[in-house]
């Protein structure tokens, strides 16, 4: 069941409280983020997307929606995605998730395809578990959690996530983004628990939306075997390997990330265009 809350822009949706808020106008866009993350992650690639109406929303146990009990499955955040397009008024859109998101967003795909115009699935996998896995050498100890300041925590995250040749100032930007987010433990490991309990591979061929996979050469968590992966099983689908990036692609190589999602995105709403006899 879906109820709008009485103080927007809050939906309340199979036992959680979803905070959801939109930027621009024109063709919808639902964004998705990945674990842990919330929608101010997207803070690189909106500027990419000031022609479209971007719609954000942060996912169960995370930011500033709330925390249910868990764990959460793949399935219900994609539901959870469904209802924020529905609180939003958008019939369907094109959908961009990354890493957890590009999972939900999968799902999404295969749960209601009606809802889905395009997808674009940046640093993912068919599964939690990965065709190949984390290089966990550079993976931070637990005990980490157990630091008293969130900068200690995003901190130790920097060798796994980014690219050894990103500037240490975009880094520092994005730490500070996501020290000013709600970071929840539990939401953390309901989150985990669904990516640990989730696949996609027999099923990815099913997806008939066009696709754009997309990966950074260096990514220690999600190797780009993984998207290789993605992008040969599901029909039709581009893949691209963006050079000197690691997980948080957009971050590592902002302008490669925003010229491959640009130009997907204007292909498929130019022949959206052409399709309905009306301009994007």
């Amino acid at each position: 069941m879906l109820r709008q809350c009485a103080t927007m822009p809050y939906i309340e949706h199979e036992g959680a409280r979803l905070f959801w808020t939109e930027k621009g106008t024109g063709q919808p866009i639902l964004l998705i983020m990945g674990l842990s993350f919330t929608h101010e992650m997207w803070h690189r690639t909106l500027p990419a997307l000031t022609r479209y109406r971007a719609i954000l929303f942060d996912n169960r146990g995370m930011g500033r929606s709330s925390v249910p009990p868990g764990p959460y499955s793949i399935r219900q955040m994609a539901r959870d995605a469904d209802a924020v397009l529905t609180a939003a008024d958008a019939d369907s859109a094109h959908v961009i998730g990354a890493s957890m998101g590009g999972m939900i967003a999968q799902e999404l795909a295969l749960l209601s395809p009606q809802r889905v115009r395009s997808l674009t699935l940046a640093c993912t996998s068919y599964s939690g578990l990965f065709a190949r896995w984390p290089d966990l050498r550079c993976a931070p100890r637990w005990t980490l959690w157990s630091k008293p300041t969130p900068e200690q925590r995003e901190q130790s995250w920097r060798k796994l996530l980014y690219s050894d040749t990103t500037p240490a100032m975009r880094i520092e930007e994005d730490i500070r983004v996501r020290c000013a987010c709600t970071c929840d433990r539990k939401g953390f490991f309901n989150q985990l628990a669904g990516i640990l309990m989730w696949n996609s591979y027999w099923r990815l061929p099913r997806i008939g939306a066009p696709t754009l996979v997309i990966h950074g050469d260096q990514d220690r968590l999600v190797p780009p075997q993984n998207g290789k992966t993605v992008a040969k099983r599901i029909p039709g689908a581009k893949f691209q390997l963006i050079p000197n990036a690691g997980h948080i692609l957009m971050t590592d190589q902002p302008e490669t990330c925003c010229a491959a999602l640009t130009w997907f995105l204007s292909e498929q709403t130019s022949f959206s265009a052409k399709g309905s006899g009306v301009c994007g």
